[in-house]
């Protein structure tokens, strides 16, 4: 049997013995990995084909396996996953999944270079997209449409091996939290801060690429790892390996001349920028409430951009203490205030006055608590309707000798009358002094305790054994 009868041409004599067409080079490649491939493919290199990409997920239903191999322009990524241009979905998975657990870098870290261009390879011939696009204008049509090396190697076997989750959270850029220092007058009535920060921005000189497309070339210090490795003897016998990111090409693995370069973001794909957001801070907000602007955080090739957050940050109150909804604040009263009745005015949060008073014969006691009602802060999105405002009063008594002492009877007079206390021989009177500190009782204890032990000692002695 012939190869063409054995291979993927048999029944083809005819339609190969006739003259090629103008444009046409066929060339005829031998497999160099006969078991996971057909014994033999023929590629045709077809000047003529279109680099345009077209519907391809349909187009590529619709093909026969002879169009298929027509239309092939290169067969690198084929020949790294061992697979035909024929190669259906299924088989270049497979091929993939093999390989892929073969020369993993935990398995094999040697073999880290070849890893990632298997996952390159693959990431391309699974997207039906890219491969149609990789069929037609081969790699270099994949590095100018700017759609290749989207993913790490790393991202695409965890999402094949069930790490998709992962890499979806990946596939987004951090977060940036700001603090905002506010006052409680601005939660009260609402204000509008702004605040300038500096971000990565996409550059505009180069669209993120970061130098001339189709320079990209592989790292040589690294040798496209992205990865740098040290090996140290700590003792005799013992060897430290000391792996860090790759410093010339930032653990890209690829890195561009310095004539390719970007000159406006020096291959950083990225250029630093001033944004100023606008924080609107609604009536009734919170401490250590968010405020979140959506996609304003650093921005990088490849990466939806993460979010801004603001994070309110109450300032302490001179008079107000904010509790919930509830303002709470002390007032401090005379004694013939709290006993004869009082006026008194509060300033509000919105540059109001109110006032508050009692009637005479209505006694307020020290510590007692009042409130009312609608003079608290506003409820958060639904800014009229308002908590209570709480007010603790502080009654305070005049000084030691304030009245003289023969007025005294008139005042008690005046005074609800003393409670009678039954005085018997057998109890004992004390004075009354005032409570000294902590530290001083201590000192006077001390010394008290230094006496003791100064003064002579007689009688029985006990021992501790």
């Amino acid at each position: 049997m012939s190869m063409f009868e054995n291979g993927s041409f048999a029944g083809r004599r005819d339609w190969l013995r006739a003259p090629p067409p103008s444009g046409f080079v066929p060339h005829i490649r031998p497999q160099s990995s006969p078991e996971s491939s057909p014994p033999f493919t023929a590629v045709i290199k077809d000047s003529r084909l279109p680099h345009k990409p077209a519907d391809t997920s349909r187009r590529l239903r619709e093909r026969t396996p002879e169009q298929l191999v027509t239309m092939v322009r290169e067969t690198g990524y084929y020949d790294l996953l061992g697979v035909s241009p024929t190669a259906s979905p299924e088989e270049i998975k497979k091929a993939y999944r093999k390989l892929a657990l073969k020369y993993h870098p935990d398995k094999n870290p040697s073999e880290g270079e070849r890893f990632k261009t298997i996952s390159q390879a693959y990431e391309v011939l699974s997207d039906a997209k890219k491969r149609d696009l990789y069929d037609q204008g081969g790699e270099q049509a994949i590095k100018e449409g700017g759609i290749g090396g989207g993913s790490s190697p790393m991202d695409i076997f965890n999402m094949f091996f069930g790490g998709g989750g992962q890499m979806h959270r990946e596939r987004r850029g951090k977060n940036v939290v700001h603090q905002l220092s506010v006052t409680l007058e601005e939660m009260y009535n609402g204000a509008t801060r702004k605040l300038g920060l500096q971000k990565n921005v996409i550059c505009e000189k180069c669209d993120g690429y970061g130098g001339k497309k189709g320079t990209l070339e592989k790292c040589s210090t690294c040798k496209g790892r992205g990865v740098q490795v040290r090996v140290q003897q700590i003792g005799p016998g013992m060897i430290q390996q000391i792996q860090s990111m790759c410093s010339d090409c930032q653990g890209q693995g690829e890195k561009f001349s310095s004539k390719d370069r970007c000159k406006n973001c020096n291959g950083h794909k990225v250029e630093r920028k001033r944004k100023i957001l606008e924080v609107h801070i609604d009536k009734g907000m919170k401490d250590s409430q968010k405020i979140t602007f959506h996609g304003e955080g650093d921005q990088e090739p490849g990466l939806e951009p993460g979010d801004v957050v603001i994070v309110l940050d109450q300032k302490d109150h001179p008079v107000f203490q904010r509790q919930g909804d509830d303002l709470i604040m002390k007032q401090k009263l005379k004694l013939v205030e709290a006993l004869c009745g009082f006026k008194k005015t509060i300033q509000t949060l919105d540059n109001r006055t109110l006032i508050i008073n009692s009637e005479p014969g209505e006694i307020i006691k020290h510590n007692d608590v009042k409130c009312v009602q609608k003079e608290g802060m506003p409820i958060y999105k639904d800014p009229y309707e308002k908590g209570q405002l709480i007010i603790q009063f502080e009654v305070e008594f005049p000084e030691k000798h304030w009245l003289p002492e023969h007025l005294m009877f008139q005042l008690e007079r005046l005074l609800p009358p003393r409670e009678d206390v039954m005085i018997t021989d057998d109890m004992e009177e004390v004075d009354l002094m005032e409570v000294e500190d902590e530290n001083q009782q201590r000192h006077y204890s001390r010394e008290a305790y230094e006496e003791d032990d100064e003064s002579p000692r007689s009688g029985v002695q006990c021992q501790t054994q």
